[in-house]
């Protein structure tokens, strides 16, 4: 079992939250996108886009059950919410939503390769928020603010944790 994982929107932060406190923690910090490419031999942003979604969630919950079976801090890929098998396994972990404002998500992203995002950034991460805002809510324990510097949002989470059960 984990010692956290991290939910949210693309370009919300949870892979430079997850490497903060896994050095803090002096434990390992895992992206389930750096999982998922390592087994398929490729980006996962190619491997989405060769083989399609349907494939790529497959992929992704392998990817998600390797990064949950150890004493890690796990960042998930940003439509991990979507498959109901992933989020019965997110329900049982201790799992916390990074969320912000899209503009600061936008800002975020850059030219980064997000295949489910495209070129209408603004247009695509609203329509990834409507459906995806209830399943990030099911499997979190809390929904922590991830406005600001990475050092600000690890406070954030070591501060949540503190009220939250495990």
């Amino acid at each position: 079992m984990s010692r956290l994982v991290l939910v949210g929107l693309p370009g919300v932060g949870k892979t430079s939250v997850a490497r903060r406190l896994g050095v803090e923690w002096q434990c390992r910090a895992v992206d389930t996108d750096d999982v998922l490419a390592r087994a398929v031999g490729c980006p996962a942003s190619e491997f989405l886009r060769r083989e399609g979604v349907d494939a790529f969630r497959v992929a992704e919950m392998a990817a998600l059950t390797e990064a949950l079976d150890d004493d890690n801090v796990v960042a998930t890929g940003g439509g991990v919410v979507t498959t109901a098998s992933a989020r019965e396994l997110l329900a049982t972990q201790v799992t916390l939503w990074l969320d912000c404002d899209d503009d600061v998500i936008v800002g975020r992203l850059g030219n980064v390769d997000r295949p489910l995002i495209g070129e209408q950034v603004e247009t695509s991460l609203l329509a990834l928020r409507r459906e995806r805002e209830a399943w990030y809510q099911e499997v979190s324990r809390a929904r922590i603010d991830a406005t600001g510097t990475v050092g600000d949002v690890t406070q954030r989470v070591r501060d949540a944790l503190h009220g939250v059960a495990s």
